[in-house]
């Protein structure tokens, strides 16, 4: 599945009608609208600006010549409209980003980009964001430049849901490729063991964010490490 890319903030040509044909009213209207950006206004923020001018009929007719335009704002009850000047595209805030289509939430592409999260998880046992988006983009996926941000909003879900957890790397076994202290995300789902270095305590240790070698907590005064070695058949 692949998704959409979405253009904010972006300028269009300001439109065919000739603003110079505006009555006085008209044009003050406008010129409010305009002013507001990709942001846009709320209609009862115009009428208490501009006191005295007919609002509702000059909103009318710019909407009819095609000046401004009525764009959804996700984060108002109701999904309740704001005025905009067509030459404008709606910021990130107003249509919610990637996350939304048309001002309507894409459970279909979230839950996608979870299922991709776990699996990528699952394949590498222990990964970083970076990677996590790195494979994902690869991948040819997505249409749109993802954010780190973004993905890690997408990993906190499912943290949150106990399917991973977050933990720092510590340079040791399963983290050897992983710069120390950089934090990882690893499955929750139990790995098919294949021999002794599986069951190394390091991976589910709750203190692996402070191990080091010449530390407090380090592998030769770890008592749960030392006890997996004495098990260990040479």
């Amino acid at each position: 599945m692949s998704f959409r890319g979405v253009a904010t903030g972006m300028k269009r040509q300001r439109p065919g009608s000739n603003a110079k044909e505006l009555t006085p009213d008209e044009k003050s209207t406008f010129e409010l609208i305009r002013s507001t950006g990709d942001v846009g206004i709320w209609l009862w923020s115009i009428k208490k600006e501009l006191k005295g001018i007919p609002v509702d009929k000059c909103v009318k007719f710019l909407k009819g010549k095609g000046f401004i335009k009525e764009v959804a704002d996700v984060n108002a009850t109701g999904r309740k409209k704001k005025l905009m000047a067509t030459e404008f595209e709606p910021s990130s805030d107003l249509t919610g980003g990637v996350w939304y289509q048309d001002g309507v939430f894409d459970s279909d592409m979230i839950e996608t980009l979870r299922k991709a999260c776990k699996s990528i998880i699952n394949r590498h046992k222990v990964i970083t964001a970076d990677g996590i988006l790195h494979a994902i983009m690869k991948s040819g996926a997505l249409q749109f430049e993802m954010k780190i941000e973004q993905m890690k909003k997408i990993l906190d879900t499912l943290c949150l849901e106990n399917v991973i957890f977050k933990v720092k790397s510590n340079g040791l076994g399963e983290f050897v490729s992983i710069p120390i202290g950089s934090e990882c995300y690893k499955s929750r789902l139990k790995q098919k063991k294949t021999g002794a270095l599986a069951s190394v305590p390091c991976g589910s240790c709750t203190r692996i964010n402070q191990c080091d070698p010449n530390g407090i907590v380090s592998p030769a005064t770890c008592a749960y490490f030392t006890k997996w070695l004495e098990n260990l058949d040479f």
